[in-house]
């Protein structure tokens, strides 16, 4: 229940702090006094939007804290943990509106956003205004109301559950279906340039080798003059280098054997002797192994323009080359998987579909079912609160598919919430046909209309506060005093607010606080005052009669709160 509310800086309301008990607690007073300012204070702690203008003038920040206190409510502790928030049986809720336009929530002093206040909206407090009844004429709202009358919340919630799943696979389908359609798309650019690298063939670091080549047999002729020239100067002519060396190799061998510091030196000549040998015979052997071969030369040319070719389409490098060929193989392997993954998720669906159907199907007869006994419930209701000759019907309707009809049809007609759609049809005098709820009620009928359907589920609505705003709009007399009646019977499940302004229902509050508007050093402001026994005659009395209170009407006002008339003597 919501055993606190305090309210600061906004509208008219600069400092108000309002404890509630359980049971029916009413609001009145004077228009204007500030009665619907309680309310939109309330409508904020449950995540509705805010705008600078409820800030109290003067003010640079209002705030709305509520305390509420709960049974043992396991949805409740699973959602607060789910956001890591503490939780035993006290919720505190604060919501700061500062002139900047920003908001800042917290709950249970922890930081929090409008989205979690909107989620734990139907947890805490149910207010039930003009626009709140609204919600009767929306075909979601009015099968939650059923659905909640046959004791069908937990079947639905998990048809719903199945059904986001099914929705989830049908998403997952449809992807995979783009991805084989862009795969044949591309296949067969893909299939070309396979093709086109596959039949040239690259190997890895071929175009390195093969750029080694193209020099070596462009330049064959210079390379053969190179090696030629070298070998002839280091051995074959008379003035050979390896000659002349020899000589003086052998010149100072011979030097050594008078002075052996000459020996090293001896040593290292013989040894360049045998390198340059070498060398010389290297040179000779080279000649044999250089090409001059213009065949070969274009060959190569051509084979280098193949591979450029391809390193220009395809990543600059032949490993770059190699890797888009690897990929293109695995692209097509990939698309015979992706069909194959298809097939089970089609036949997956094919297989949920069913279960949706015969989901639907049972959801469809318990609601019939239901349907039967909320309008035997509900006629009831209406009759007490003097709508007697009110026929009430939650109607299918009649696109739901019928027996016989196709599984594609049966498929097209499902729901997150099944096959049905419900409209709530009055008629509200005798012989009148039966209309769309939206169509022929007035506000003090629809009003009516949700105090019935908020006595029919009282027991088993899970939400602990309800808020009555308006509930008394377009009623009076007898009809007032049976809607009191009610209130009171429906405090018996819930905590309950109600704005009134007639005294046949505010005398049937348990707790009865009076809203007062008052000019204080030139400022407006709303105060809220818990009424004692005798304040509370008066304001009754006030209801009764107006602005002059006669003596008949605190009389009258005693009465009505069960008091003893005062003798006449």
């Amino acid at each position: 229940m919501l055993s606190d509310l305090h309210i600061h800086n906004f509208a008219i309301i600069d400092n108000l702090s309002l404890s509630l008990k359980n049971g029916l607690n009413t609001l009145s007073g004077e228009t204007g006094a500030g009665k619907s300012i309680i309310i939109n204070a309330i409508n904020l702690i449950l995540g509705s939007r805010s705008t600078s203008d409820q800030i109290r003038t003067g003010s640079s920040q209002a705030s709305v804290e509520a305390h509420f206190v709960f049974p043992d409510n396991p949805e409740l502790t699973l959602l607060l943990q789910e956001w890591n928030i503490e939780f035993s049986r006290d919720l505190k809720i604060k919501r700061i509106i500062l002139r900047a336009g920003r908001n800042k929530v917290l709950i249970n002093d922890s930081p929090a956003t409008l989205q979690m206040l909107g989620r734990l909206a139907p947890h805490m407090v149910s207010v039930s205004s003009q626009h709140a009844h609204q919600h009767l004429l929306k075909p979601d709202h009015t099968l939650h109301l059923l659905d909640e009358f046959s004791g069908l919340e937990k079947d639905r919630n998990r048809f719903s559950h199945e059904y986001e799943r099914y929705q989830m696979l049908k998403d997952s389908i449809r992807k995979s279906e783009n991805q084989i359609a862009d795969h044949r798309e591309r296949r067969e650019l893909g299939g070309f340039q396979l093709q086109e690298i596959e039949r040239v063939q690259p190997m890895p670091g071929e175009d390195e080798l093969l750029n080694e080549e193209k020099v070596r047999l462009q330049h064959a002729e210079d390379l053969l003059e190179i090696a030629r020239n070298g070998y002839e100067s280091l051995y074959e002519h008379n003035d050979a280098i390896l000659s002349a060396l020899s000589r003086c190799g052998k010149s100072v061998a011979k030097g050594a054997q008078l002075d052996k510091r000459l020996l090293p030196m001896a040593e290292a000549l013989s040894e360049i002797e045998i390198n340059i040998e070498d060398v010389s015979f290297a040179l000779r052997d080279f000649q044999e192994t250089v090409q001059i071969d213009p065949k070969r030369l274009a060959a190569v040319a051509d084979r280098l323009e193949a591979l450029n070719s391809l390193k220009r389409k395809y990543g600059g490098t032949i490993k770059s080359v190699l890797g888009f060929r690897k990929k293109l193989t695995s692209r097509l392997d990939d698309l015979t998987e992706k069909k194959e993954a298809l097939e089970k998720l089609i036949e997956k669906r094919n297989a949920m579909e069913m279960d949706l159907i015969d989901r639907a199907r049972d959801l469809s007869r318990k609601r019939q079912k239901g349907a039967q006994g909320f309008k035997t419930a509900m006629e009831r209701e209406l009759r007490q609160l003097h709508m007697e000759d009110t026929r009430f019907e939650a109607t299918f309707e009649e696109n739901s598919p019928a027996t016989g009809d196709s599984e594609g049809a049966l498929v097209e007609a499902l729901g997150p919430h099944g096959f049905d759609q419900v409209v709530f049809m009055l008629s509200t005098n005798p012989g009148e046909a039966m209309k769309p709820m939206s169509s022929i009620v007035s506000g003090g009928e629809l009003s009516r209309i949700m105090l019935a359907i908020k006595t029919i589920l009282a027991k088993s609505a899970f939400v602990e506060t309800i808020v009555f705003d308006e509930v008394d709009a377009g009623i009076s007399g007898a009809t007032a005093e049976v809607v009191g009646e009610k209130l009171f019977s429906l405090a018996a499940f819930h905590q309950i607010l109600c704005i009134t302004h007639l005294p046949q229902i505010a005398c049937q509050g348990e707790n009865h606080f009076l809203v007062k508007k008052e000019v204080t050093g030139g400022r407006t402001r709303a105060r809220v005052t818990k009424l004692a026994p005798e304040a509370r005659v008066e304001e009754i009395a006030r209801l009764l009669g107006g602005r002059n209170t006669t003596s008949h009407a605190v009389a009258h006002a005693e009465a009505m709160l069960g008091k003893e008339v005062p003798s006449s003597e």
